[in-house]
């Protein structure tokens, strides 16, 4: 049987990277699409010598004619077409958030509706990753969302190019759907760790542990309270694979429904590693907000998704993983140690 060819922008990234490993898994023929923006090309480093894997590095602000590449000509891509699109890109990066605004907004709206053209062009199903961000911060009222939630954002806040960004593109998916009976899906991902978590981008789960097997400070960008969903990555990637394999049309949360402090989880992995680390707290960053609690009932119905992964083993696995590049990554550590000092010092 002929192999399906999948196409996944963003596929360089945390969540991109490890969609691929799994695509390829199945059999699958995937060609990658990404700039590096804030992304790291060494996710995909022990991809690019397997024949089904193909990478392009494009910006999809601009307009792609796959049938010209000859990384597609290679799938027979002019010829049979694409089947699926997995719709990831995005910068979330959250220290360099500022730098990012403008690439954000284009991302969201410009980039969104070029690779909508490409689904059009192919007749191909298109996944769309959006984020929880859609429902806006939690508050008083409400901490855990359901996708019938129409959200609270301040479409003016400092943040806002991503969190409407998010919204915007999930209306050009809906929209494209009405027009041109393109077979969308909209997943909402919820906060998401393991391997390959970019380092000291805000993010912390992996900092924490690559703090923590250096012997330096855990640090948490927010209080004591600070607390949130994790979902470990290899759920999500299942969940979104289900969703394309389904008849779905979404939007359907995925994420963990279970709420934890980080500076309880940065204890455990103190534990965990056998270190001498502390806990330190700074400032919370512009792109980091205080999210809700998915409610996943409808994935459960509808796909028969939900997590599997215990907190504890995906840490473990996330320290495994940074054990074993932890040559590579220790200069890291080290460099935003001294980085950290200087800003406490200033």
């Amino acid at each position: 049987m002929d192999k399906k060819t999948i196409l996944v922008t963003g596929g360089a990234g945390f969540i991109g990277s490890h969609l691929c490993d799994e695509l390829l898994k199945a059999g699958n023929q995937v060609i990658c699409l990404d700039d590096f923006t804030n992304h790291n090309e060494k996710n995909i480093d022990h991809l690019l010598q397997n024949p089904d894997f193909e990478f392009i590095k494009w910006n999809i602000n601009q307009p792609l004619d796959l049938d010209k590449r000859l990384e597609a000509k290679k799938f027979d891509v002019p010829i049979k077409g694409i089947a699926e699109i997995y719709h990831l890109a995005c910068p979330t990066s959250a220290k360099n958030f500022d730098a990012l605004q403008i690439k954000t907004l284009q991302t969201s709206c410009v980039g969104t509706i070029n690779i909508l053209e490409l689904a059009k062009h192919y007749k191909a199903k298109i996944l769309l990753t959006s984020s929880c961000v859609v429902y806006g911060i939690r508050h008083s009222e409400i901490s855990t969302f359901s996708e019938d939630y129409w959200g609270y954002v301040n479409f003016l806040s400092p943040r806002a190019c991503y969190d409407e960004g998010r919204r915007f593109a999930e209306t050009a998916f809906i929209t494209y759907k009405n027009v041109y009976q393109i077979p969308i899906k909209i997943a909402r991902i919820f906060r998401t760790y393991g391997p390959r978590m970019p380092l000291f981008d805000g993010q912390m789960i992996a900092d924490f542990v690559l703090q923590a097997l250096t012997n330096q400070p855990l640090v948490i960008y927010g209080d004591q309270n600070f607390a949130t969903s994790l979902c470990y990555i290899s759920d999500i990637v299942e969940g979104l694979i289900r969703m394309m394999n389904s008849s779905e049309t979404g939007p359907i949360n995925l994420g963990s429904p279970r709420e934890y402090k980080l500076a309880d989880v940065a204890q455990q992995i103190i534990k965990m590693c056998n270190s001498q680390s502390i806990i330190t707290h700074q400032p919370s960053l512009k792109f980091i907000s205080a999210l809700g609690l998915p409610n996943i009932g409808l994935a459960k119905k509808k796909l028969d998704w939900y997590p599997v992964i215990s907190l504890e083993e995906g840490l473990k696995n996330t320290i495994d993983y940074i054990q074993r590049h932890r040559l590579q990554l220790e200069p890291l550590a080290n460099q935003q140690y001294q980085q950290d000092g200087k800003s406490e010092k200033s």
